[in-house]
């Protein structure tokens, strides 16, 4: 089975910026780009629902070495 020559790599919960690259890097793959997607969550406040930021989700692109 051949490999995918670009990957992507979300940087898990319990896991360091640092350990996601290394992890990339374990698989053969270098980073090549960063993205972040805000998360929200509904927060109900005077009787409306609001929708307010409550985190980021960190994503690496890899590129097969």
């Amino acid at each position: 089975m051949t490999k995918k020559t670009k990957l992507k790599f979300e940087v898990e919960k319990n896991e360091t910026i640092d350990q996601c690259i290394e992890r990339m890097k374990k698989e053969g793959y270098t980073p090549v780009r960063r993205m972040e997607e805000p998360i929200f969550q509904e927060v109900e406040r005077n009787g409306t629902i609001e929708v307010e930021p409550c985190g980021r989700k960190i994503i690496f692109e890899g590129k097969l070495e």
